[in-house]
């Protein structure tokens, strides 16, 4: 069986989680593997929260169903991890990435967390350098520095795409975010 990476992202409507699974899903076909994103949610308004799922692999991906056990979880508001069970289902090896001002170990140590934690204040980042705090476009960068799972240059092309005349501070907050993300096993 092929080895496929399930990222679930957990978001607030308006915050970019169902965007970035499909970025995250454009570039990984653009690279020549297989991808799906879609999001879980039903009649919610902005600030809710919300579901994205990402799966990419080497080959044609069969399952269509949502994501209960993720290799990785993705939190884009960390007010969240008060609110609802990310790490619900987290395979044993699985990874969080967090958007947080406090350190993977800070986070660590308040949540009990068992698996390694990444943090980037994608808060921050996307104020400096898009003007306003919607974090998906950082939190792409957090995920491709603990992944790898699509290069950097991959992004870029679908943020130009995606953004147009606004990508270039969309492009800069993914680069930032992908130096700036610590990780704490």
């Amino acid at each position: 069986m092929a080895e496929v990476l399930e990222v679930r992202w957990h978001g607030r409507g308006g915050l970019g989680a169902v965007t970035s699974a499909e970025l995250v899903a454009r570039a990984a076909i653009s690279e020549g593997k297989y991808a799906q994103s879609f999001p879980s949610f039903g009649p919610e308004r902005r600030g809710a929260p919300v579901l994205a799922f990402l799966r990419i692999g080497d080959e044609v991906i069969r399952t269509r169903t949502a994501i209960h056990e993720p290799d990785v979880v993705v939190v884009l508001d960390p007010g969240l991890l008060r609110a609802v069970d990310v790490t619900s289902g987290l395979k044993k090896n699985g990874r969080i990435i967090i958007n947080s001002r406090k350190s993977p170990a800070e986070l660590k140590s308040e949540f009990g967390y068992r698996w390694p934690v990444s943090a980037v204040d994608a808060t921050r980042i996307a104020r400096e350098t898009i003007g306003i705090p919607i974090t998906n476009t950082a939190m792409i960068g957090a995920l491709l520095k603990v992944t790898s799972v699509v290069k950097l240059d991959s992004l870029i092309e679908q943020l130009q795409e995606r953004f147009g005349a606004r990508a270039m501070g969309n492009i800069e907050a993914m680069q930032r975010a992908y130096n700036d993300t610590t990780t704490e096993e």
